[in-house]
């Protein structure tokens, strides 16, 4: 018997990290099931605005109710900070398997709701359903993947969060001749993509996280989830079976004086970005309208183009500088390009979307750093909390711009609205400049 356990434990301690194993099928389903869910995700958020755009045709909505609607889903995304705690809670798998088939179902009651008020709730309930991807997802993909791989592949997502940002732009935009229940029609289509993701999840369902149960000492548990979808050479890695569990995190911890700085860098970088991204972004019909550039469709698949383009940009960027002069550099170019579009006023429309293409490209470009970087902020101990504060911080940027264009572009037209995205982006480039610290593993070993 005792030499029996000898053998046990020799055979536990010669497992060997599972985060340092090859590519595996099970880190195909972890990452086409968070791929997935940021469609969903990018096409929920985007829908708001060419269906709004849509409304305008049919009833009479003011500044007021096109800024909240439009802004509810980011306000729901502020919810972040408590589904990042409530993951820390409970584990990742659960939440991700039932969030989808939720925003599907929001997004199909929105054909039946006239009431504003009611679709103000809507809409921020579907933010807190997309929350979920938003954190999780994330944290889940990271625990998951190899070392090396997960920084990689989160910074690929923003391609599929694009995609299905531009594919709601399209839709809505396409979609016509339903008479005066289209705006609702096109809010409704945002079910489709997300019950793509709940059909997936279902058919492959996810697997629990061996970091984060591992972290809350259930070793063998961890062991034995490693085990079912990776073989028995693999296993939790020696530093974290050593690591005490983690007692329950508090968010003044994220405050304190280890956190306080990785907070605060991850929270306002997230929420200046947002702020001139979807500000921007989800109004772009009312924009280019104030705009006076002709065929506002086809300038409007322009830009989401550029956007895309800049996306592209920044994953080839993206492990060949590093985060801190990426995000420094992002912030002042993209700055410098909307303010001088801002102050120009004479330009004629081909070459103001000429410039806004080129804005959208480097804009975008540094959207790939949304997921790494509060990722790599925080360590497995306040990760989800960390995240979810960061993405909640954000989404006051996000919805502060979205609430507010439509107000500054009917009051003192695109100039004013650009100005102050220039401003707030300004702002971001001086932050960063003296709080961002440096996170790619790549450039700290070269310092």
């Amino acid at each position: 018997m005792l030499k029996e356990n000898q053998n046990n434990t020799k055979d536990v301690k010669e497992k060997k990290n599972y985060k340092k194993a090859p590519l595996m099928s099970i880190h195909l389903r972890v990452f086409i099931a968070v791929v997935l869910g940021q469609i969903a995700c990018g096409f929920a958020l985007g829908i708001s605005g060419t269906a709004l755009s849509n409304a305008s045709k049919y009833i009479q909505i003011s500044d007021l109710w096109t800024g909240l609607i439009g802004a509810g889903s980011l306000i729901g995304l502020a919810g972040s900070i408590l589904i990042g705690r409530l993951s820390d809670k409970i584990g990742r798998r659960k939440l991700l398997m039932i969030n989808m088939y939720v925003l599907g179902a929001l997004s199909l009651t929105q054909l039946l709701i006239n009431d504003f008020l009611f679709l103000f709730i809507i809409r921020v309930l579907i933010g807190l359903m997309i929350a979920v991807d938003y954190t999780v997802g994330n944290a889940l993909l990271t625990e998951w993947l190899p070392k090396g791989e997960d920084s990689k592949k989160q910074s690929h997502l923003l391609i599929y969060w694009t995609i299905g940002f531009i594919a709601s732009y399209i839709a809505g935009t396409f979609i016509t001749g339903l008479g005066s229940h289209t705006w609702q029609i096109i809010l409704a289509t945002g079910a489709i993509p997300a019950f793509i993701a709940a059909i997936f999840r279902s058919i492959f369902p996810l697997p629990a996280s061996p970091s984060w149960l591992a972290s809350r000492g259930k070793i063998k548990t961890a062991n034995k989830v490693i085990k079912k979808h990776m073989g028995r050479k693999w296993g939790i890695s020696k530093k974290l079976k050593k690591a005490k569990p983690i007692k329950e995190v508090s968010w003044t911890t994220l405050f304190s004086g280890k956190y306080l700085r990785r907070t605060l860098v991850g929270g306002l970088f997230y929420a200046c970005q947002a702020f001139a991204f979807f500000g921007i972004s989800i109004f772009l019909p009312i924009l280019l309208q104030s705009m006076h550039v002709t065929d506002q469709k086809i300038s409007g698949i322009i830009y989401n183009g550029g956007m895309f383009i800049g996306v592209i940009l920044g994953i080839l960027l993206f492990n060949r500088i590093s985060r801190r002069a990426f995000l420094i550099s992002n912030f002042l170019l993209s700055g410098i390009l909307i303010g001088f579009l801002a102050i120009n006023k004479s330009l004629n429309s081909n070459i103001k979307l000429a410039i806004f293409c080129i804005f959208a490209i480097i804009l975008s470009s540094g959207l790939v750093l949304d997921y790494p970087y509060p990722t790599e902020l925080f360590d497995i101990k306040v990760r989800g909390t960390g995240v979810g504060t960061c993405i909640t911080i954000s989404r006051f940027g996000a919805a502060a711009g979205t609430f507010l264009l439509p107000i500054l572009t009917n009051q003192g037209g695109a100039i004013l609205s650009m100005l102050i995205c220039a401003i707030v982006l300004l702002t971001a480039f001086i932050i960063c400049l003296i709080w961002a610290p440096e996170t790619s593993p790549k450039f700290k070993q070269n310092n």
